[in-house]
């Protein structure tokens, strides 16, 4: 049986917002332009129950 990786597809704000989130317990973004995604992507999560950690 071959190994099956998942890939997707995202933009690096997604990408820098999703390691934020997965391997610290609080991520702190200051909400600018165009950096805004990151804060609503991890507040997103959190509201969800995502787990991290």
């Amino acid at each position: 049986m071959a190994n099956v990786k998942k890939f997707i597809t995202c933009d690096g704000n997604q990408a820098a917002a999703h390691i934020s989130y997965m391997f610290s317990e609080v991520a702190a973004i200051y909400p600018i332009t165009p950096s805004s995604t990151m804060a609503e992507y991890v507040d997103e999560w959190a509201a969800a129950g995502r787990k991290n950690i």
